[in-house]
């Protein structure tokens, strides 16, 4: 009987992946946790350090040293591209199926006609009608804040329509279109003039849709939901250890993003916050999985800010040491990431790197977990600790270490 901890940095990559030379050259040279280091040189992760973080950096930088006495490897995203939603699918245990890399104007009047045969109000707006307008209180169209192509929006003002509404909108949207994910949002005090006003296009004008910043939509009351294309959330480690009784928690990002039907999800984006209440959730659960997303790691590196990266770390690293002190003998924590977001490599967007997959357990000594093929090998070990069915995909690598269970 014990807990299994997954602490997910999101987008802490650790260099940039062998296959960046032909399927994204934009993040060739792409290392978030080696740059972050570099150009903060006096940064400290002591914690993360004593797991292996260098050991898996294959460097130590500054203060920052390897460890002798860590269970520690690197694994490779076998979704396509480097998205946090199928990065987080992957570590669940789900197999990625390549979506479509497509804008919003390609689709637009499938979704338009399946719109109004589901019974909605739909209109074209926008410059050379690249957007859909829904029920005056929604807009479908491009998601400009992640890579582009990969994701749709369907934005809605919730003091006019119901967030349960927006999702069924996004349902709908979710049949006719084969993207990576399609994001349901809402957002209190905004009004439709607001969304309308805050259309913006990228790659001249072939992307079309709302700056969700710029809109306001962010502010009060936010909710949001992801709708992936070809997840299976049966055959993932939620659903999996829901049908065997045992206990799921799933703290910030990662509970708007996967199914989680039988457990407990806590949502939430301040990095302080979600780690108190994952120590919470330690005390609470005597034996179950939790999992947390650190999302404003992600958002210095969207926002290209090296230095709120590495102060977002730096509490990181403290709260790691709180949780470890809090573990027990029969306890196992994993800290990894979902892809990188290199705030120096001159753009933007995600970064396809590999990430750090950093183990504690008692008693604590050097192993050297390799490089693992796919993120869906943490799900798979989650699974063989609780002594479930493995998930769709991935391989445990718990027998590589001792674990008392």
């Amino acid at each position: 009987m014990g807990r299994f901890v997954v602490v997910v940095l999101d987008s802490f990559g650790v260099g940039a992946m062998d296959d960046v030379h032909e399927v994204r050259p934009q993040d060739v040279g792409s290392n978030t946790c080696k740059h972050i280091l570099q150009t903060v040189s006096d940064l400290s992760l002591m914690n993360m350090c004593k797991l292996g973080l260098m050991n898996a950096l294959g460097e130590e930088l500054g203060v920052n040293r390897f460890s002798k006495e860590s269970t520690y490897g690197t694994a490779n995203l076998t979704h396509i591209g480097a998205d946090s939603f199928a990065g987080h699918q992957e570590i669940m245990g789900t197999r990625p199926k390549p979506p479509l890399l497509q804008p919003f104007r390609e689709v637009i009047d499938q979704v338009f006609q399946a719109l109004i045969e589901a019974g909605y109000s739909a209109n074209y707006v926008g410059d050379d009608t690249r957007v859909l307008a829904v029920n005056e209180s929604v807009i479908v169209g491009d998601n400009l804040e992640t890579d582009l192509g990969q994701v749709f929006n369907v934005s809605g003002c919730l003091d006019v329509i119901s967030f349960d509404e927006i999702v069924n909108i996004g349902q709908v949207v979710r049949s006719v279109v084969k993207v990576s994910r399609v994001i349901a949002l809402g957002g209190e005090q905004v009004s439709f003039d607001q969304l309308l006003q805050a259309q913006s296009a990228k790659m001249d004008g072939v992307y079309v849709g709302i700056d969700t910043p710029k809109s306001g939509l962010y502010n009060s009351g936010y909710r949001v939901t992801h709708l992936g294309y070809g997840v299976d959330a049966a055959v993932q480690v939620p659903s999996i250890l829901g049908r065997n009784g045992i206990e799921v928690s799933l703290i910030g990002k990662v509970g708007d993003i996967v199914e989680n039907r039988n457990g407990r999800n806590l949502p939430g984006v301040e990095t302080e916050q979600l780690f108190e209440l994952l120590l919470l959730e330690v005390k609470r659960i005597r034996h179950g999985f939790i999992c947390l997303n650190i999302q404003e790691t992600d958002l210095a590196g969207h926002a290209q800010n090296t230095l709120l990266y590495a102060d977002r770390l730096q509490v990181s690293d403290l709260y790691i040491g709180k949780l470890i002190d809090q573990l027990e003998a029969d306890d196992v924590l994993i800290v990894t990431a979902d892809h990188g977001n290199d705030p120096t490599i001159g753009h933007s967007h995600h970064t396809r790197e590999k990430v750090p997959v950093l183990v504690y357990h008692e008693p604590m000594h050097e192993c050297n977990l390799g490089h693992m093929q796919t993120l869906s090998d943490i799900g798979a070990t989650v699974a063989d600790y609780f002594n479930v069915e493995i998930p769709e995909n991935g391989q445990s690598f718990l027998s590589k270490f001792k674990v008392v269970n």
